[in-house]
């Protein structure tokens, strides 16, 4: 028999789901403290939570027989991951179970703004009728622009197509047969602002997507064209948004988040073409109903078969396993992180070979490894070896893993290989010592790297003075390089550099490097 305890307000759904479990006992007790989670825990499997209960590193310690923290909803910042994870603990979270409520409020936004709903509103509570000043559009054969292609953007795309709506979206992570499997055309960024008619953000804030959306993307827009926000504050410059938005840049907008939430004193308030609502993405009955079955299945499912679904940790591995492994994991996360910056496209298919005594170790947690470093910062989710796998088929990713305990001039060594739109690139790495990672060949070029920090990666041709020119405009712009390696040229005279840089390059310094005549490519990557 099983114990679950409860310490916060389910829905009655989830809570008849356990119920009717013959083999899972229930409990349930809200509004504890930490002292009083700690005196009861210890005889708990599982803690079901929602956003008040305070799972401290204490709470987990207390836990004796604690397996689970199960979140109903998405953020955990209530529980010490870390802590968890020490113990061994699996804490997992609903992810998708308010995606059709977070896209039917984009829709909602949409159709108010097309049809100016809260200024007819305002209207005739002011005992007006401006039928003509409110002259509304429709949305059928219109361009829905979709910046986000995961679940939730997914669900806005077959919302537009019942609509009539041409549906076009941007995600640099998505393969094109899932926009194909949806029905979908994709689009670089800058062409899709041009042609959207209405554009709505369905993609995680990380460092690449802050402010994606400023004065220059909002310049491409047509003047007709509306934008809203259901995903992350800070996606959009607000300040921006607002000069567009008064000076008829674009026609309209609707904000659910804010970079400041709730966003008091912003000069946005002041406009008449933005609707505003307060954060109300899971804000409906049938979603908490929908986080609280979920996790409620999810729990119940771990605890009878031990499938981690949606887990955000690692589970426990034993310390042997662990030790023999991690250094080539941390070698394969490596080589994750360089192959997708180099990538040109969206990754369909990753390859991990081990040769060597680097065959020694279990294929799966190193291929994963290169997987999590493919995918993190690059998703919304929180990326690990439990949840890697299924994160990478939803992208449309396949992984092919292969080990022989024959050596390539290296007693150990790993090679990562990502294939897109029939091309692929190559990278292998080795541990120097068993435990210094080097990232030796990336295609046809033979260069050691010492992978860390930021990293400046150039394709360039191979003649004197290119070196001296890259340098100059470091150089210029006050940047220390602490290591460079050059490869020697291929077939078509073409070299790489690979510079280790004291600080990362603005995206104009990196238009300048390009600007070098007999350079070719220059990407930066952070390592």
């Amino acid at each position: 028999m099983k114990k679950i305890l409860i310490s916060d307000k389910l829905a009655e759904a989830g809570i008849n789901y356990l119920h009717d479990q013959s083999d899972i006992q229930l409990h349930i007790e809200t509004g504890l403290n930490e002292e009083g989670l700690c005196n009861i825990i210890g005889d708990y499997d599982a803690l079901l939570i929602r956003s008040d209960t305070k799972v401290t590193k204490k709470v987990l310690q207390a836990g004796k027989c604690l397996k689970l923290i199960g979140r109903a909803g998405i953020g955990v910042d209530n529980v010490d991951l870390a802590a968890a994870t020490e113990q061994g603990i699996i804490v997992m979270n609903t992810p998708d179970a308010n995606a059709t409520t977070t896209a039917e409020l984009a829709i909602a936004h949409m159709m108010s703004l097309s049809r100016r709903l809260p200024a007819a509103d305002r209207s005739i509570r002011a005992g007006k009728w401006e039928r003509s000043r409110l002259m509304g559009a429709e949305v059928a054969y219109k361009t829905l622009a979709i910046v986000g292609f995961g679940t939730i953007g997914r669900i806005v795309a077959q919302r537009g197509l019942g609509l009539k709506m041409r549906v076009i979206a941007h995600d640099p992570f998505v393969t094109p047969e899932i926009f194909e499997e949806f029905g979908v055309e994709p689009m670089e960024l800058d062409e899709l602002l041009r042609q959207a008619d209405y554009l709505t953000l369905h993609c995680p804030l990380i460092e690449k997507t802050r402010n994606l959306i400023g004065s220059s993307q909002l310049t491409m827009m047509k003047k007709e064209a509306m934008l809203i926000n259901c995903a992350r504050g800070g996606l959009i410059d607000e300040g921006a948004l607002y000069d567009a938005l008064k000076n008829g840049q674009i026609a309209g907008a609707a904000l659910d988040v804010y970079e400041h939430e709730p966003p008091a004193n912003s000069p946005l308030l002041e406009l008449e073409n933005i609707v505003f609502t307060p954060h109300l993405g899971a804000s409906t009955s049938e979603a908490q109903v929908a986080v609280s079955v979920e996790i409620a299945r999810q729990a119940v499912t771990f605890l009878k078969t031990g499938e981690a679904v949606n887990a955000l940790n690692l589970p426990r591995l034993s310390a042997e396993e662990l030790k023999r492994a991690q250094e080539f994991m941390t070698l394969a996360n490596i080589l994750g992180k360089v192959l997708v910056n180099l990538a040109p496209k969206p990754l369909e298919k990753i390859e991990v070979a081990l040769f060597g005594k680097a065959a020694e170790v279990e294929a799966r947690p190193v291929s994963v490894s290169a997987l999590i470093g493919v995918l993190s910062g690059q998703v919304s989710a929180p990326v690990n070896r439990v949840n890697a796998e299924n994160i990478a088929r939803r992208q449309g990713i396949s992984l092919i893993e292969s080990k022989t305990h024959e050596t390539q001039d290296y007693l150990s060594l790993i090679k990562v290989i990502g294939h897109y739109a029939d091309q692929s690139i190559a990278l292998a790495g080795v541990l120097l010592g068993g435990r210094h990672p080097r990232l030796i060949s990336i295609d046809q070029f033979d260069i050691e790297v010492v992978p860390v920090g930021t990293v400046l990666i150039t394709r360039h041709d191979d003649k004197p003075g290119v070196i001296s020119a890259i340098s100059a405009v470091l150089g210029n712009a006050d940047i220390n390089i602490s290591r460079m390696e050059v490869s020697t040229a291929d077939n078509q005279n073409q070299a790489m550099a690979v510079i280790s840089v004291s600080k990362p390059l603005t995206d104009d310094l990196l238009q300048q490097l390009c600007g070098i005549a007999a350079v070719h490519k220059a990407t930066q990557i952070n390592l």
